[in-house]
C-alpha cells in the first residue's frame, strides 16, 4: 500500500478505550437507571454506525432499556439492526445520526403513551454528567467541564485506565509521512491521549469532535486533512466499521485522490469475526493493531 499521509483514530488505534469510555457508558447507565449491558454489547450500536462519540452511545443505551421497560420487545442486536437499517433508508447515510435512529426505533415499536413514559424519564444531560464524571475523575472534570462535580461520585477517572496502544517504534517509523488524526473524542480529552502517547500533531492537522459537525463517516474531515497535506493518496486507521466507511465516502467526495481504510482488532472489532465485519464493510486491509502499520506501507 503506497500512501503519501497517515490519518489514525485515537480510540482502540492509539490508546485501548475499553476499561474507559465503554466503562464509562456501561457503568452510567447503571448508576442513573438500575439496569445496564454487557461492554461488550456497546459494540452493536459501534456496528450500527453512526454513533460518533461515547455520549451518545450512553444516551441510546439508556433510551433501549426505558423502551424495554414500557414492553419493547427488541434484544440489543435487534435493536441496533433496525438502527442500521434506519439509517441505510437515508440517501446522505454517512450524516445519518445513530441516536437519531435509535429514536425512531422506539417511536415505531411503542405506543404514543409507552413512549411518552420512556422519554419522561430519559435525561441524556444527567447521563452525560454521569459519564463525565466517571470518565474523568473529580479533578480533571473540574479542569474540563469548567466547574466543580455537582454529584456524588467517587471516582478516580477512568480515563487514567487507558493503556497506550502506538509504540514509540512505530511512531518513529511513521514519522517520514504527515500524520493527521480524526477522533470522535473531545477536543480537551484528544489532547490528554495525544501527550500520553507523545503523538505530537498539531491543530491544523487534527479534527475532534469539536472541529467539525457532521462527524464520522462524513467525509469532510478526511479530504479536507488530505488537502492540507498535499496528499494524493492516504491511508486512514481507526477500530470501527465508521472509521472504514469514512474512508469509502471520502473516496467518492474526493475520487482525485486515493483514500485506504485500514482497520485494527484493539478495538471493539476482534479476532476473525472482527476481521470479517471489516472486510465486509469493504476495508482496504486488516491488521493485528497500529503497530503493524509500517510493514503494510513498506
Amino acid at each position: 500500500m503506497q500512501v503519501d499521509a497517515v490519518v489514525l483514530d485515537i480510540d482502540g488505534v492509539v490508546v485501548d478505550e475499553s476499561d474507559s469510555y465503554r466503562r464509562a457508558v456501561v457503568e452510567t447507565v447503571e448508576r442513573v437507571h438500575g439496569d445496564t449491558i454487557g461492554k461488550d454489547e456497546t459494540q452493536s450500536f459501534k456496528d450500527a454506525g453512526g454513533f460518533n462519540n461515547d455520549w451518545d452511545v450512553t444516551y441510546a443505551v439508556a433510551l433501549f432499556l426505558l423502551a424495554r421497560r414500557e414492553g419493547m420487545d427488541l434484544d440489543v442486536e435487534e435493536f441496533t439492526d433496525r438502527i442500521a437499517a434506519r439509517r441505510a433508508e437515508r440517501e446522505d447515510t454517512e450524516a445519518a445520526d445513530g441516536l437519531d435512529a435509535a429514536e425512531a426505533v422506539v417511536d415505531e415499536v411503542l405506543s404514543e403513551s409507552a413512549r411518552e413514559r420512556a422519554r419522561a424519564d430519559w435525561d441524556p444531560e444527567h447521563l452525560r454528567e454521569v459519564f463525565q464524571q466517571l470518565y474523568l475523575g473529580n479533578d480533571l472534570y473540574a479542569d474540563i467541564e469548567g466547574g466543580a462535580p455537582t454529584l456524588d461520585i467517587e471516582a478516580p477517572g477512568f480515563i487514567h485506565d487507558e493503556p497506550i496502544l502506538l509504540e514509540s517504534e512505530t511512531l518513529d517509523l511513521l514519522a517520514e509521512y504527515p500524520l493527521g488524526v480524526v477522533t470522535g473524542r473531545p477536543r480537551d480529552e484528544a489532547d490528554i491521549a495525544q501527550r500520553r502517547a507523545g503523538l505530537d500533531v498539531p491543530e491544523d492537522r487534527r479534527f475532534t469532535m469539536d472541529d467539525w459537525e457532521e462527524g464520522k463517516p462524513h467525509p469532510h474531515a478526511l479530504t479536507t486533512l488530505a488537502e492540507r497535506f498535499g496528499a494524493e493518496s492516504v491511508v486512514f486507521v481507526g477500530d470501527t466499521l465508521d472509521d472504514i466507511r469514512t474512508a469509502r465516502n471520502a473516496a467518492e467526495e474526493d475520487p482525485a485522490r486515493d483514500y485506504f481504510g485500514v482497520g485494527v482488532l484493539t478495538g471493539g472489532l476482534t479476532g476473525e469475526e472482527g476481521r470479517r465485519k471489516y472486510e465486509e464493510t469493504g476495508a482496504n486491509a486488516v491488521i493485528d493493531s497500529v503497530n503493524d502499520l509500517p510493514e503494510l506501507l513498506e
